[in-house]
């Protein structure tokens, strides 16, 4: 996914000279191309993630359009300060692009996890936060990225995830994305859970139950307007995330859902506040902990 991001970013790069890119001392090759149309305006700052949002702050209000990469929690744990009072305080032209959502990183373990990222940066008075669900996604979010005014957080998944679309998406942010129309049940998802509750919808069709899937794949700007239309013609609810349950889409949608009024069934599946001992790549590490398709397709069909 950060190929498919990248690689539109170093189109770009070549044709405008305002585009800055930063590393924390991560992406051997991904960086190769755009190191070599123009190294005056890369830089890797080294493992020092507050220097590296301090640095894009400063080129930002010079007048530059810039981009940080790194690992989800070196970038939103450790410079949350500088990203809160340097860049998102500031209102600053700055993209944080975050790799390694949710489990991705599930060997390395919990230091590598980006579990409580969403809630963190949804909660920052000006910064916009999108959560491509492929690497279709990622391309249409590097390409809306650059003009987009305001402090932008763009948070990736791992590297070969499954594309959910066929073709390039209608893509804009700020705007839910139906993938398909259902009736009676609606599963609101976003990043690798878009994937996985495509899957679980097909399971849930074979017991007579068709459910709408909306990809919200802009948490901030919350699309609020197509919340509240699904909420109208949908008795049942859920939200689905590679997020801890508690601060991520599950927690916006809930807010939504309960200042209208909402009447319906609605659940949230996502990661447990409390996590347990396990260790394994992504893929063990959602079966632990009820993310794969079938642990889905099971809890959903439990409800009724």
């Amino acid at each position: 996914m950060r190929s498919a991001f990248f690689g539109e970013i170093e189109k770009i790069y070549k044709r405008r000279n305002d585009i800055f890119v930063l590393t924390a001392d991560l992406g051997y090759k991904l960086f190769d191309a755009i190191k070599n149309a123009s190294p005056e305006r890369f830089c890797n700052i080294g493992v020092a993630e507050q220097n590296m949002v301090g640095v894009a702050a400063g080129l930002a209000l010079s007048g530059k359009n810039v981009y940080c990469y790194t690992i989800i929690p070196f970038l939103v744990m450790r410079a949350y300060e500088q990203i809160r009072v340097d860049v998102d305080y500031h209102n600053l032209d700055v993209k944080l692009v975050g790799a390694g959502a949710g489990f991705s990183y599930g060997f390395e373990g919990i230091t590598h996890l980006g579990l409580e990222d969403l809630g963190m940066m949804r909660a920052l008075q000006n910064t916009s936060v999108v959560v491509p669900a492929d690497p279709l996604e990622a391309a249409c979010a590097a390409k809306a990225s650059v003009n987009y005014k305001g402090p932008l957080y763009i948070r990736l998944g791992q590297t070969g995830a499954p594309s959910v679309h066929e073709g390039p998406p209608a893509f804009d942010i700020g705007k839910a994305m139906v993938i398909k129309e259902g009736k009676g049940l609606a599963i609101f998802c976003n990043g690798s859970m878009v994937y996985a509750s495509k899957l679980a919808a097909d399971m849930l069709s074979k017991k007579g139950i068709s459910p709408t899937i909306v990809n919200m794949h802009t948490l901030k700007p919350l699309d609020t307007d197509t919340i509240g239309s699904i909420a109208e013609t949908h008795g049942n609810i859920f939200t689905v995330e590679e997020h801890n349950v508690n601060g991520g889409l599950g927690s916006a949608i809930a807010e939504v859902l309960l200042e209208k009024g909402y009447k319906g069934r609605f659940k949230r599946i996502g990661i447990p506040p409390k996590l347990g001992y396990e260790v394994g790549n992504a893929d063990h590490l959602r079966q632990a902990y009820g993310l794969t398709p079938e642990s889905i397709f099971k809890k959903i069909s439990e409800s009724f």
